[in-house]
């Protein structure tokens, strides 16, 4: 009898969770489009020549003033930035951090604060190691790109022996594996000295379909950020008209065109500090530290960010010094998908012609604003893969998406891709292959059409289908437990210090911050990745109730805990107050940690 409920409980259990697995996706839509909103799905790697002949090449730290910058570009929540700092070696590395807050951009800006100088240069060095961390970070669903802030020069170290030919052929490696994953490299060249290898760095940013820039001033970093930054997010720059300082506030409009705008970058440039203030177009003034807006400033830059703007006409007001030139430049970024209704899959010949329909969509949904298609053009762009021409021809604009046909030139295999544009953005399909060379195989495209009318219903497909189903429900069911447990989050901060067992020399203690860790996290990533201290990569910290922590030794061990040695193999746990002393074998320090709450 009880075997039996047991057995009933179950398979209602199943079908359940079957029910469920069906209505749950319709559930999450919008809490899945709300997280899509908070970023522009960009996974970067910021690496930086970090050698001494920087302080020729880049005597006013602008590498530095470029990665804050960009850091400053991306949204508030989502995106994933690492940071390279090399010469002839990884000087100091920073792996992949998901943004979630100001606080992690704040963290991300005082790593780069700290880097500092070191001899020889060997440009492959960086950019293996960003393409490494991309292998090892990325997010499967972002779009992946590194950042390279160099001259572009290798010295090398004599007395190890390196020659420039291994070093181009780790170079060679490292962008044969950029190419294969999808991995741009931009590069921003660095020439205040005049010695800049420019071939060398627009060659590595063309191999690797990214974009190669120079510039020995501060001044440029707008423009070049920007460039960068709507190339990969296929987004337009929009320049709002240059303002000479007068010592008053002066006012520049600021037109949101549309409610599909999930960001407003408002990127300032001045040689001197500039005040800005901002009004919304009700009129009111717009507090730029608040979830309306966001401000922030360095040296060399001003970066006002608005967060969902209302549609319409904001005022911009800056005050810079007299005679002062302010260069403003505009970028938006939205949350669009340009989706080709599918097309009939068949065999195509000379003179076929193929009707194409495209529109927009917003997180997976038909786009509701069609008045942002009034200012929209749409173009075909065609590409006859036997003799590698392409021509492009003029789309209708529809109202609500846009339409044409396609006539098939000739016998051969071709590549069609939708480009739409406005002002401030641009999107492109997935491509749409057309075969009408007559081989085996036919036109196909990211989403298939329905199939011939004569077949029999295919039960057994079917049947299987709803087993299948029934097996992802149960395993929905333990996913969503292990992804609670694993997305836990810990409170609290640690205080660490490095003790070198040589000279007994302690380190200035550290004070890190948990909150933006999330399941689990490395005692390596604690110590912000000094690749002396990689052995602490086996020292594991998760959530415990009650604001504890358990640290755990993955290749088993003991550490210290209040001065008593402890197995921490099968996980040690932490309160308020407690202090571990964790002996490294491979440097010869001490990691000591004081848990606070």
């Amino acid at each position: 009898m009880l075997r039996t409920r047991k057995i009933r409980w179950l398979s209602g259990t199943m079908v359940l969770l079957a029910i469920l697995t069906l209505l749950l996706p319709q559930a999450l839509l919008p809490q899945a489009a709300a997280a899509q909103a908070q970023t522009s799905g960009i996974d970067a790697v910021l690496v930086a020549d970090v050698s001494n002949s920087m302080n020729t090449s880049d005597r006013d730290k602008i590498s530095n003033e470029a990665m804050k910058m960009f850091i400053d570009m991306l949204p508030v929540q989502g995106d994933k930035v690492g940071i390279v700092a090399y010469t002839d070696q990884v000087e100091r590395e920073k792996a992949m951090l998901e943004i979630q807050s100001d606080a992690d951009k704040s963290s991300l800006k005082d790593f780069i604060d700290q880097l500092g100088r070191g001899p020889y240069t060997d440009v492959s060095v960086g950019v293996a190691e960003a393409v490494n961390i991309l292998n090892h970070g990325a997010d499967p669903s972002h779009s992946p790109m590194i950042v390279l802030l160099a001259d572009g020069n290798n010295d090398f170290n004599k007395t190890k022996g390196r020659t420039q030919a291994q070093s181009d052929a780790d170079l060679a490696k490292a962008v044969k594996e950029a190419q294969d994953q999808g991995i741009p490299v931009y590069t921003i060249g660095l020439n205040a000295d005049g010695k800049l290898n420019k071939n060398a760095l627009a060659d590595l940013a063309q191999q690797t379909g990214g974009k190669s820039f120079i510039t020995d001033t501060p001044d440029d970093l707008p423009q070049i950020l920007s460039e960068i930054f709507a190339d990969h997010a296929k987004l337009n720059v929009v320049k709002l008209p240059s303002v000479t300082g007068n010592g008053s506030y002066q006012e520049v409009t600021v037109n949101v065109p549309n409610d599909s705008v999930l960001e407003a970058n408002i990127s300032i440039m001045s040689s001197k500090p500039v005040e800005v203030q901002l009004t919304d177009p009700s009129g009111q003034a717009v507090d730029l530290n608040s979830d309306a807006a966001k401000l922030s400033t360095s040296k060399s830059y001003s970066l006002v960010k608005l967060l969902k703007p209302q549609e319409g006409d904001w005022k911009l007001r800056v005050k810079g010094a007299p005679k002062d030139s302010i260069d403003i430049n505009l970028l938006f970024n939205y949350d669009l998908q340009l989706v080709v209704d599918p097309i009939k899959t068949k065999s195509y010949t000379k003179g076929d012609k193929v009707d194409l329909a495209a529109k927009l969509e917003n997180g997976g949904q038909p786009l509701q604003d069609n008045d942002l298609y009034t200012d929209m053009k749409a173009t075909l762009v065609v590409k006859d893969v036997d003799t590698g021409k392409s021509e492009e021809q003029p789309l209708e604009n529809t109202g609500s998406g846009f339409a044409g046909t396609f006539e098939v030139p000739d016998n051969h295999n071709y590549e069609l891709i939708i480009r739409a544009e406005e002002d401030s953005f641009y999107r492109e399909s997935a491509p749409i292959t057309i075969n009408a060379s007559g081989a085996a195989g036919s036109g196909s495209q990211p989403t298939t059409s329905g199939g011939e009318q004569d077949k029999p219903f295919p039960w057994l497909p079917v049947i299987l289908g709803v087993i299948a189903l029934i097996v992802v429900g149960v395993g929905a069911w333990f996913l969503m437990g292990w992804l609670k447990r694993k997305n836990r989050g810990f409170v609290g901060q640690m205080v660490v210090e490095i003790r070198d067992e040589n000279t007994g020399d302690k380190s200035y203690p550290q004070y890190k911050k948990l909150v933006s860790f999330r399941g689990r996290f490395h005692l390596h990533q604690l110590l912000q990745l000094d690749p002396e201290l990689k052995e602490t990569e086996k020292y594991v910290f998760t959530p415990s109730n009650g604001d504890r922590i358990i640290i755990r030794n993955t290749a088993g061990g003991t550490l210290e805990k209040s001065g008593r040695a402890v197995d921490a193999s099968s996980g040690v746990e932490l309160k308020n107050g407690d202090r571990l002393s964790i002996p490294l074998q491979q440097a010869d320090k001490t990691i000591l940690i004081e848990y606070l709450v």
